[in-house]
């Protein structure tokens, strides 16, 4: 990223009022706002559900859906990067790329399917378009993919998207297998991003 676009972003940060909320409020991150607009709007998470959440880090979704899911619910978090621990929250460090950390994802499931996967992932941003959105759809592929593969019939997916080259040919793959499916733009999402939320409901 170039100094002058994170200098920006920097500056944008700490001015940013939902940063100053979620600090107020003991969250971990920002995004907390946009999964408890989108649960307030869409009610996806209850009690003793499970759910798999990629891309988890620093742990600020995972801090909202551990508590909707209560005692009975269960929640895999899975990052490249370390995460404080969460109650009740089975945290998994690895790339979801490697065979062995997915691996251990699904041992951690057991025979469990998920009603939810949920994906925050996002590539590390170059700043150059023609890199960083094939980055991007590419996360929302595999994030995709394991979802198709684990989900209970009739199960929910959550994807970050960027709007971009690639983005309507995997809202169509989205779109195939699942009865429900909806764009959403939480109001923390930045204006200026190109970052929406593709919500699915109900998987064929």
């Amino acid at each position: 990223m170039a100094k002058n676009s994170s200098r920006r972003w920097l500056q944008e940060h700490f001015a940013d009022t939902y940063v100053k909320q979620a600090q107020q409020a003991g969250y971990r991150s920002r995004a907390v706002f946009k999964i408890l607009e989108l649960q307030e709007k869409d009610r996806l998470f209850k009690p003793g559900m499970t759910v798999v959440d990629l891309g988890a880090s620093p742990g600020g979704w995972a801090q909202v859906v551990v508590k909707l899911l209560g005692k009975k619910g269960k929640l895999i978090a899975l990052d490249l990067l370390p995460m404080e621990p969460l109650n009740n929250v089975e945290f998994i460090l690895g790339d979801f790329n490697d065979d062995a950390v997915l691996e251990q994802v699904m041992n951690t499931l057991g025979d469990t399917q998920p009603d939810w996967v949920i994906s925050d992932m996002a590539p590390n941003i170059s700043g150059i378009d023609s890199v960083d959105q094939p980055r991007s759809m590419a996360l929302a592929e595999l994030a995709l993919d394991f979802a198709l593969s684990v989900l209970k019939p009739s199960g929910g997916f959550l994807v970050k998207a960027f709007q971009g080259e690639g983005f309507e040919f995997f809202l169509t793959s989205v779109r195939k297998n699942f009865k429900e499916v909806f764009i959403r733009k939480p109001k923390a999402s930045r204006d200026r991003s190109r970052e929406v939320y593709i919500l699915a409901k109900g998987k064929k």
